[in-house]
């Protein structure tokens, strides 16, 4: 019989990290020319860093978290459900009883060697500058050690 381990561990994206990526978001944000609200969560979505861009529509603030919060407790981009929903018909039209899920580009999961640490959400643009934006808060994992 095998020994059951009493606990799993697991690593969470560190506040240090976070507020780079938010950063970097908001760079991408001004250099596009667009307000934005960024979120950063942990890996069970819980916010760790959080910011709204002056200007940023008020929608944006809870889309950009639910963005954040769907992608790191789904471990699955937000723009990736759509394909994945569109030609099942219950899945699709039963979507909408799952209130924080987002189906549409902006949010990523954050990962470190395969690993889930949390969840990037952007809100503010078409999703397709939302998703821009994310991008650029993921490469400071690319200058990590």
């Amino acid at each position: 019989m095998e020994k059951l381990k009493p606990a799993i561990e697991s690593k969470n994206i560190s506040l240090a990290l976070a507020q780079k990526m938010l950063e970097a978001a908001l760079v991408k944000g001004e250099e596009l020319g667009m307000p934005f609200s960024i979120a950063i969560v942990d890996r069970v979505g819980n916010i760790k860093a959080f910011s709204a861009m002056d200007g940023a529509p008020v929608l944006s603030l809870d889309i950009a978290q639910n963005k954040a919060f769907s992608a790191a407790t789904y471990n699955r981009a937000t723009h990736e459900w759509y394909d994945r929903l569109k030609d099942d018909p219950p899945l699709l039209h039963g979507i909408v009883h799952t209130p924080r899920l987002v189906i549409f580009g902006g949010g990523y999961p954050i990962k470190i060697d395969n690993e889930l640490i949390g969840g990037v959400g952007v809100s503010g643009g078409h999703y397709s500058h939302d998703m821009q934006v994310c991008q650029a808060a993921l490469e400071v994992l690319n200058t990590l050690e």
